[in-house]
């Protein structure tokens, strides 16, 4: 479910932050508090009563080359182990952002998302055509611009543009066992891809990605999230 961060009871906060503890290091409650309130909208996944996992969402609108981009940088996001194999919160996310083209409808439309693990990475290429970085194609010109400026505004000296990582001073590192790459998923592309654009991602370092969020940019996978809702889901400010 999709629920705007002012209507979060302080249940549902405390769920995500331990949610969020378990599997990352380095997480405090005033830091995600924190992140947790430059956003506008939460997804909650739950199995019955339980929360099992969250993604955080901040929509805005930019200019870039003199014309205007609507953005979508998702914050916060963690599924349980348990439940990796469940397909509800990719479902509600690209359904949420979807909805959420509605209200920002000027320009482009695309997501900025940081990510230091490589399974988070691995999902661009499940849902979506073209984003970048990747590993058979050089970044384009104007998407380079696009992502350079828009992490340069959000993350400031923090963002190393020629490694395309931001560096965060306090970061939010994923706990020993999830941060390790399992036998074997080194020779898929993009798992190789992200290991090679961001070697210091044990440590915490985040590689930037971008892509447009668009109905012909998703692939046939992308596109059965949405099923027959592709262009309908609509959102609105409560």
């Amino acid at each position: 479910m999709v629920v705007a961060r002012t209507a979060l009871s302080g249940g549902q906060r405390g769920e995500m932050y331990q949610l969020l503890d378990a599997h990352f290091a380095g997480v405090t409650r005033d830091r995600f508090e924190g992140d947790l309130s430059e956003k506008d909208w939460v997804i909650l996944v739950m199995q019955g009563n339980r929360l099992v996992g969250f993604s955080t969402l901040l929509a805005y609108e930019a200019i870039c080359d003199d014309q205007p981009v609507s953005v979508i940088y998702s914050g916060d996001t963690i599924m349980a182990r348990d439940a990796w194999g469940s397909t509800a919160l990719p479902r509600a996310w690209i359904e949420t952002v979807n909805g959420l083209r509605n209200l920002y409808p000027r320009g482009g439309f695309y997501w900025l998302l940081l990510t230091s693990g490589f399974r988070t990475y691995r999902f661009l290429s499940v849902f979506w055509r073209t984003f970048w970085p990747r590993f058979d194609r050089a970044t384009p010109p104007a998407s380079k611009r696009l992502l350079d400026q828009l992490a340069a505004e959000r993350f400031g000296n923090q963002y190393d543009s020629v490694a395309g990582v931001v560096r965060f001073r306090q970061p939010q590192r994923l706990r020993s066992e999830l941060v390790e790459v399992p036998a074997g998923r080194v020779e898929d592309p993009h798992v190789a891809c992200f290991l090679a654009r961001n070697p210091g991602h044990t440590r915490g370092d985040e590689l930037v990605c971008l892509t447009e969020l668009s109905a012909e940019n998703l692939t046939p996978a992308g596109r059965r999230m949405l099923g027959a809702r592709i262009h309908g889901a609509v959102i609105s400010h409560r």
